[in-house]
């Protein structure tokens, strides 16, 4: 009889963990808590989230205008702007230019430029269309300026596209850390370039 006590005991216990377990009885009609928890956008360092707001900015002097992330730090250049976020970066130029840049001329001027700046994995300029006008475009890596606390550099890839008409040239300089996905930020920034009447 104590033998038929203990073994029921311990069936029991049996029992009540495997259920435990199990996360509740067989016969419960409702879902678990962790089934109806809502999940969330987990965006690793560098990624724009997918719900960031553009607004478009256009220079005083004006002649174009660009959609540029929304919320983030703006400093003012002496043609044009900077706007960053993070690791993050869009920067927009506008100066003088009495022709296209073309393929070579890029590769003479422009790439020699780069290496010399410190740019590394420098891909070659080859020409994009975009929603609001044609491009050059040159994708390289550099380093981000040093942390001021840790003195860590980040790796950042580089997209730099050269707009022309007329002779103004409008270089739109985007940058994010190696590894992140910005694909689709890039596209709406660079789709929504478009020269003013």
């Amino acid at each position: 009889m104590r033998r038929r006590t203990i073994f029921a005991a311990t069936a029991l216990a049996v029992g009540l963990t495997l259920l435990a377990a199990c996360g509740g009885s067989s016969g419960s009609a409702g879902p678990s808590k962790s089934s109806t928890t809502v999940a969330r956008e987990v965006n690793p360092a560098g990624d724009i989230p997918d719900t960031q707001v553009y607004v478009p900015y256009s220079p005083q002097s004006g002649g174009y205008t660009v959609a540029v992330p929304e919320g983030w730090a703006r400093t003012d250049l002496p043609n044009g702007a900077l706007f960053t976020d993070n690791f993050n970066s869009v920067r927009v130029e506008k100066t003088a230019a009495g022709k296209a840049p073309t393929t070579l001329s890029a590769q003479a001027d422009v790439v020699p430029q780069l290496r010399a700046d410190g740019a590394s994995v420098i891909s070659g300029a080859s020409p994009v269309v975009r929603k609001g006008s044609h491009a050059l475009l040159i994708t390289y890596v550099h380093d981000s300026t040093p942390d001021p606390t840790t003195g860590k550099k980040v790796a950042l890839v580089v997209e730099q596209y050269a707009f022309w008409k007329n002779g103004t040239l409008v270089t739109l300089t985007l940058s994010g850390a190696k590894g992140a996905d910005n694909v689709d930020p890039w596209r709406t920034v660079t789709d929504s370039f478009a020269w003013s009447p």
